[in-house]
């Protein structure tokens, strides 16, 4: 069954139904991963005000360049170069910028 312009394939750009619905259905398992990541960057956010926290009462600096630098080395032998903008991402949202 082809479908011509029907609501689910002009969503998609698919140009049949059976794409269509394909396209749809991994685009709710994506929104659901979304959904995911943001808790995760959300807990990990916390997580890292704690430790800045500590680190400060201690009397400590706020930020330790060192973790920051494993944590890039991580991303980006995980994720390549794209990883490391990733990460940079991530630290500003958890430590704000330097």
């Amino acid at each position: 069954m082809t479908a011509t312009t029907t609501e689910p394939t002009e969503k998609t750009g698919a140009r049949t139904a059976e794409a269509a619905e394909l396209i749809s259905e991994a685009r709710e398992r994506i929104d659901a991963l979304d959904d995911r990541i943001i808790g995760l960057v959300q807990e990990r956010m916390a997580v890292s005000a704690v430790i800045q926290k500590e680190r400060i009462a201690s009397g400590g600096r706020r930020v330790n360049l060192s973790r920051e630098m494993e944590i890039l080395a991580t991303y980006r032998n995980a994720l390549g170069r794209p990883g490391t903008a990733l990460a940079m991402t991530l630290l500003e949202l958890c430590r704000g910028k330097i």
